[in-house]
């Protein structure tokens, strides 16, 4: 894991909806065919996960050194026989891949693993009214130490990745300028964040999106 800080250059966060019932054979097949060999050919998955309140929802990560080896690992991955053999299936459990951000580091990235029992954790998207960083200064200044303060750790901050995609097979979510961020959750946090959630209403354009994670497991982050 000497390397595992170099792949979070760049991160996709992708999730999927799925045909109603199919979640359990995605992930099956995805453990069993995608971790090994996506990594063999110049990726780190970071993290697979159900989410608890969406029964037909998978959200993954993967990461890369930079913007030009996410090219050549896709290329070499989706044109590759792994894909070819098992691609398809994969695709028929799912109605939609589209939502994905493409993101960079704009602060803590993700723990080294630890071996850690797993626990559930909650991924924030959060669309700032003005320049994103500015709010992740203000996030890591002023939120963090609070939510810290209470118990809440947060870590695997990350903002919009404005380069073009350079593997358009695969498209991400354009235009948007995000932040997002990561915690370990539990229920006496919910009312906490929630909290925060609506401190920060001015200084977003929406209010944010916060989804329960329950790691898979394969799951790197736990």
């Amino acid at each position: 894991m000497t390397d595992f800080a170099e792949f979070q250059s760049v991160v996709e966060l992708r999730r999927y909806t799925l045909h109603p019932g199919r979640r359990d054979e995605l992930v099956e097949l995805f453990e069993r065919e995608f971790v090994e060999t996506q990594e063999a050919v110049g990726m780190r998955l970071f993290g697979l996960f159900r989410e608890p309140a969406e029964p037909d929802k998978f959200l993954w990560l993967r990461g890369f050194r930079d913007m030009e080896s996410r090219r050549a690992a896709l290329e070499s991955f989706y044109y590759g026989p792994v894909w070819r053999a098992h691609g398809p299936a994969a695709n028929e459990t799912m109605i939609d891949a589209s939502d994905v951000l493409l993101l960079r580091p704009s602060g803590p990235g993700f723990p080294v693993p630890d071996g850690a029992e797993a626990s559930r954790l909650v991924v924030t998207v959060c669309h700032p009214t003005g320049p994103v960083k500015e709010f992740s200064e203000y996030f890591a200044d002023t939120v963090a130490p609070a939510l810290r303060e209470s118990g809440v750790e947060t870590f695997g901050h990350f903002e919009t990745e404005p380069a073009e995609n350079t593997f358009p097979r695969l498209p991400v979510r354009e235009n948007e300028m995000v932040f997002v961020w990561f915690a370990k959750f539990g229920d006496a946090h919910r009312e906490l964040l929630d909290r925060t959630g609506a401190e920060l209403e001015g200084r977003l354009e929406r209010p944010w999106r916060q989804l329960e994670l329950a790691p898979t497991a394969r799951s790197v982050l736990r």
